[in-house]
């Protein structure tokens, strides 16, 4: 992979409680502008979501938005986005989220956000593609998770052939260069 020009970024559609997360979806969404990558997310105005797109939009980034037509009144589908796609279905929104990005950020979220990392690390395990994946794991939101997966390896149902490869972020500024480094690493699409 040359470069990355495109970020796909799964985040809550709430706030969360700790400040961190919300200014580290600001921080990324004015890094994500000013290296002139194009966020490509979930469509929503409320959350990490919103802040995320919004910081993008401000700082005179590209928006590509991808919103089922069941979530765009319950998520406020955030009109502003350049490139605002309105799907039937979930896969739908999933599959056009992956074809459009070069790489996968995961900042906190829910179960939503959770599924959609879970499932591009999937597609990365079978062979499906070799993009780079971004743990941000702002004030360590994400360490349980990690703990489960070396869990996982520990009893082998993560075994050598199995093994798929992400980035751990700790500040919002690592998120990039992590993605990029993995996307020159030996072997990354």
């Amino acid at each position: 992979m040359n470069d990355i020009n495109s970020i796909c970024v799964y985040c809550g559609s709430g706030p969360g409680i700790n400040p961190a997360y919300a200014n580290a979806a600001e921080v990324l969404g004015a890094d994500l502008a000013a290296q002139r990558i194009r966020l490509v997310y979930g469509g929503g105005s409320l959350g990490l979501m919103g802040i995320l797109a919004r910081a993008v939009l401000r700082n005179g980034g590209e928006v590509t938005g991808i919103i089922p037509k069941f979530l765009s009144e319950r998520e406020q589908m955030l009109s502003e986005a350049q490139d605002l796609i309105v799907t039937d279905t979930m896969h739908e929104r999933k599959m056009l989220m992956f074809e459009r990005a070069d790489a996968f950020v995961a900042l906190p979220g829910g179960v939503g956000t959770l599924e959609e990392l879970v499932e591009m690390t999937t597609w990365a395990q079978l062979g499906q593609h070799r993009k780079p994946i971004v743990l941000a794991n702002i004030e360590n939101f994400w360490e349980p998770l990690i703990q489960l997966l070396n869990h996982m390896r520990a009893e082998e149902f993560i075994r050598s052939e199995l093994e798929f490869h992400f980035e751990i972020a700790t500040t919002a500024e690592d998120i990039i260069p992590s993605a990029r480094a993995r996307a020159r690493a030996p072997g990354a699409a």
